[in-house]
């Protein structure tokens, strides 16, 4: 049994009237926590429980997610945006042997650019990596259709950690669909 688990289930086996100090010191809850939310950071009004470990674990494991999306964003505004948006010969090269000119170019700079930063905005976070994801798989077959596969397994590649945060922030796509309706 987990120790998340392992503290749910004593605090749950506590009377209402115990003190706090004799709950387990690995649960992180207040005493008056349900044991739903000892494993939580935080509920939302309706009571709904956010999926947010608050053990040291899960905590590592969200610093760990963050850093991997900083890391994207930074090759995807840098490394791959950067290059398209200001013309560099190696990205003209090859949207001209594309056929698709510098308005493919600079069309492609800029959905990486904006995919970039959208990974660093919460409410954004899942669809920019969708996105993103969708992108890579069309990098992919354009690699493997024209360039026979010179450089094929780099989208592949991208897709993993981009799948990771998309499904790991998908929590935020309830968020933003409410923005959203709230905006129409």
């Amino acid at each position: 049994m987990s120790e998340t688990t392992a503290s749910a289930a004593t605090s749950s086996a506590l009377p209402a009237s115990a003190p706090a100090a004799s709950a387990p010191a690995a649960s992180a809850a207040p005493a008056s926590a349900s044991p739903a939310s000892a494993a939580t950071a935080f509920a939302t009004p309706a009571g709904v429980v956010i999926g947010e470990s608050a053990t040291p674990r899960g905590r590592r494991a969200r610093i760990a997610l963050r850093g991997l999306q900083v890391l994207l964003a930074l090759f995807y505004a840098l490394a791959s945006a950067l290059p398209k948006l200001i013309g560099h010969e190696s990205a003209a090269q090859s949207f001209d042997e594309l056929g698709w000119g510098s308005a493919g170019m600079y069309t492609i700079g800029v959905l990486e650019l904006a995919g970039a930063v959208a990974l660093l905005i919460p409410v954004l976070q899942s669809v920019a990596a969708i996105a993103l994801s969708l992108l890579m798989v069309g990098a992919f077959v354009v690699q493997i259709a024209v360039f026979d596969g010179e450089y094929a397994a780099t989208p592949l590649i991208l897709i993993v950690p981009l799948a990771l945060i998309a499904w790991a922030r998908r929590g935020h796509n309830a968020d933003l669909v409410r923005l959203l309706r709230r905006g129409a």
